[in-house]
């Protein structure tokens, strides 16, 4: 009776330990830290590695500093030319301080993405959309940068933001259609213009060079008969230069 009234005290004390010592060690990987409370107060960041708190005095709060993926929901956006499209965005952010995450603010990734939503309307309203879908990667830039700058405060760091889809409408996409194709007639109808102008050009330069050498009308003349006569033509008729009955005229004339 006396051995086993001496090891009761030696058993209690290894009961308190067991009960303690979950409450006492913490092990924080290599992308965690733990931001440590004592009697309510913060007391500092630890990590990583093994840590030993001081049970029921002091408590952790476990962060992690991996970069997370936020999916914002589809937006309903009016853009500057007053289209209706529902927008949705990915973001990429982490953890670059972890006092900052757990005591500014309540839910950091409640509030990234609440931010994030808000943000993606404003920016892409103040955009035609022409800009949403041509200059897609502006928009990130600039979406970007708004949310780095107001989740500085809570320790966020905001890496990329990507606009992953742009729905529109169908009568929308219809009307879209109609204009790319109004565009390709306008387009065809001022390169043909253009042909025109160009061949209108080099004929009234052509005259102009054949007016002042008749000669060359003349090359120009037989070059044209010859050319019809390997046609398979049975009757040809062609008007005859008057200049050739000229020439002709003052030789017969020089001859007498």
């Amino acid at each position: 009776m006396g051995w086993f009234g001496s090891l009761a005290p030696l058993a209690a004390a290894l009961l308190v330990l067991l009960v303690i010592l979950p409450y006492a060690i913490r092990i924080l990987r290599e992308y965690e830290r733990g931001v440590i409370f004592t009697l309510g107060r913060f007391t500092g960041v630890k990590g990583p590695g093994l840590i030993l708190l001081v049970p029921y005095v002091q408590q952790m709060v476990r962060v992690d500093l991996r970069t997370r993926v936020l999916d914002v929901p589809s937006q309903d956006v009016i853009s500057h030319d007053n289209v209706s499209v529902r927008v949705s965005a990915v973001i990429y952010f982490r953890v670059i301080d972890a006092e900052k995450s757990t005591i500014q603010v309540e839910d950091f990734m409640m509030a990234t993405s609440q931010l994030a939503q808000t943000t993606l309307r404003s920016v892409l309203g103040k955009h035609d959309l022409d800009e949403m879908l041509a200059e897609r990667d502006r928009l990130n830039d600039d979406i970007q940068k708004i949310l780095d700058v107001q989740t500085d405060a809570w320790g966020i760091k905001v890496a990329t933001v990507e606009i992953k889809h742009v729905d529109i409408n169908e009568s929308m996409i219809r009307a879209i259609a109609r204009q790319a194709e109004a565009e390709r007639e306008r387009r065809a109808k001022v390169i043909n213009a253009e042909g025109e102008q160009q061949a209108a050009a080099k004929l009234l330069e052509a005259a102009e060079i054949l007016a002042k050498r008749p000669q060359a009308m003349q090359l120009r003349y037989l070059s044209t008969l010859n050319v019809i006569a390997g046609e398979k033509n049975s009757t040809i008729i062609f008007p005859f230069p008057m200049e050739i009955a000229e020439i002709l005229a003052r030789k017969g004339g020089s001859s007498e």
